[in-house]
């Protein structure tokens, strides 16, 4: 038997939250033909950043394991506007690609491993149509200081 991608959300002990509102002119995310492609989804906890700032090792920077954790929290939003525009992240039925911002120290070249917090719980909820192309950088800065922002491609059935 095979488990949905919902119910394997809830043995991890998560739920989709709501689906964050936009920042500025764009929608959280659009559908078109088979596909729903994501804007970048900040790790906004009801409404708000719990961790602002740049990623790096160091006093007054974001460690690397709690940006993880907020890259986790940011694909959390992610697949929640994926499931507004499908119906269901039941509908998904391979994650295409996934893309990570960083906002890093000068110092700091661990993106690959703060990105993993999504991919590998995309890996979690999907399975093995959760393995997917990806993409980890690091910039100067985003919104509202947030230390990740990711998107997602998927494919739906």
């Amino acid at each position: 038997m095979t488990t949905s991608p919902s119910h394997r959300l809830h043995e991890l002990g998560l739920t989709l939250p709501p689906v964050p509102a936009p920042a500025a002119a764009y929608v959280p995310a659009v559908r078109t033909g088979g596909y729903v492609w994501t804007a970048g989804q900040l790790p906004f906890v009801d409404g708000a950043l719990p961790v602002t700032g740049k990623v790096g090792d160091g006093d007054g920077l974001v460690p690397p394991g709690v940006a993880y954790e907020q890259a986790r929290v940011a694909v959390l939003n992610a697949l929640a506007a994926v499931a507004e525009q499908a119906g269901s992240i039941d509908r998904v039925a391979r994650v295409v690609k996934l893309i990570g911002f960083v906002a890093s120290d000068p110092s700091f070249t661990g993106q690959p491993a703060v990105i993993n917090g999504a991919s590998e719980l995309v890996g979690q909820v999907f399975g093995p149509a959760g393995l997917h192309a990806r993409t980890a950088v690091g910039v100067a800065v985003l919104p509202m200081d947030a230390p990740v922002e990711v998107e997602l491609v998927v494919e739906l059935t």
